[in-house]
């Protein structure tokens, strides 16, 4: 009986239990979600600075859109501001929707959805994203950004 024990106490040391890891991915996917509503929140305050906050600052960060490619974090602000701060356009009213959060370990998630925006003039232009974060020190960040826009 002693052997039983020991091998069940052990066993309880190094496999933690399925528990503590659901705790670990729902916290980590509630993080994930908190950076995309603080991002959807600064949108809508037209605070770009603010916005990109949750993408990973790095020359190593990619972000795809329609046929177009860009590298880094200061390519990707620039991108942001020619399309929606540059006269004659405008930031509009975002929302994301249809989340899905995968997280795929201690460090990395995976996430699809929809993002729309509401202009003034009601045009409504909308469409489908992918993102992979990676979580640093300072939180999780978007490392990489493919959005798509409907036709």
């Amino acid at each position: 009986m002693r052997i039983v024990l020991a091998f069940l106490a052990t066993a309880c040391l190094l496999f933690p239990s399925g528990a503590t890891t659901q705790t670990t991915i729902v916290n980590s996917k509630s993080a994930v979600e908190q950076v995309l509503r603080t991002q959807q929140d600064a949108w809508n305050r037209h605070d770009l600075d603010a916005f990109m906050s949750g993408y990973w600052n790095s020359a190593d960060l990619s972000f795809f859109s329609g046929a177009n490619e860009r590298h880094g974090w200061q390519e990707t602000m620039h991108r942001y501001k020619a399309t929606y701060q540059s006269p004659g356009h405008e930031m509009g009213k975002l929302e994301f929707s249809n989340l899905r959060v995968e997280i795929l370990g201690a460090d990395a998630a995976l996430v699809r959805g929809e993002w729309h925006l509401t202009m003034s003039d009601g045009k409504a232009p909308h469409g489908l994203f992918t993102l992979v974060f990676r979580k640093f020190p300072d939180g999780w960040k978007i490392i990489h950004d493919h959005t798509s826009a409907a036709d």
